[in-house]
């Protein structure tokens, strides 16, 4: 392991019911129908797909690219109120940080969502930061993580990436990543390069060397 990798949002932070409750929020101000289940579609996509499939479902008249600065707007000001750490998140990333382990952050949302998130960590805790509008293809691509291991200077093959979501998990499995799936509030079924966990609460950077290699079958964490 010679860097870890994190997804963002329900992964560091449980900002997803954010991003839901701001969908609803533009439903209602539009009068059009928005479900459980479209909401979960968008877990882990670009915000430029969001944008794209919630113009076409909710039939509002904003394209793509308004509708994502709608949603961020929403999120960001909920943000500001209070940052929802995941269970045991920041308490691992903490721990890397002080064991010497370069971390990335690997997100599809914007710069302008990802800064008031970091002003609540020490300087640098991320040497890298990857957002979605730096890269042109989004997850479930694996650019952004071969983006992000490459600009850390390792090879992504030696990192541990840590997803909540399909999208997301997909991404950092085809850019050749161990992948540490913690699911939130989507299923993530089993595949290659995947190891569960129910929870990040209690793991350590120790913990995560026990992860498998790059030549070895995913399993569960105990």
């Amino acid at each position: 392991m010679k860097a870890v990798l994190w997804d963002m949002d329900g992964t560091l932070v449980d900002t997803e019911p954010y991003w839901m409750a701001t969908e609803v929020a533009l439903a209602e101000e539009y009068g059009a129908t928005w479900t459980t289940e479209d909401a979960k579609h968008l877990v882990g996509n670009s915000l430029l797909y969001s944008g794209e499939y919630i113009r076409q479902h909710m039939g509002i008249p904003l394209t793509p690219e308004e509708i994502v600065e709608r949603l961020l707007d929403g999120v960001v000001e909920r943000v500001q109120h209070a940052v929802p750490w995941c269970p045991g998140a920041r308490e691992l990333l903490l721990g890397l940080k002080a064991a010497g382990v370069p971390c990335a952050l690997v997100t599809m949302s914007y710069q302008r969502f990802v800064a008031p998130i970091l002003e609540h960590l020490p300087p640098e805790t991320f040497r890298v930061i990857i957002t979605g509008d730096q890269v042109d293809q989004g997850k479930p691509h694996p650019e952004p993580y071969l983006t992000a291991a490459a600009a850390l200077g390792v090879d992504a093959a030696d990192c541990i990436a840590i997803e909540d979501s399909p999208t997301g998990a997909t991404s950092a499995a085809a850019a050749g990543c161990q992948v540490l799936v913690v699911p939130n509030h989507v299923d993530v079924p089993p595949g290659e390069r995947r190891t569960f966990i129910d929870s990040l609460v209690g793991v350590t950077p120790e913990v995560l060397k026990t992860l498998p290699d790059r030549d070895t079958a995913a399993r569960d964490l105990p």
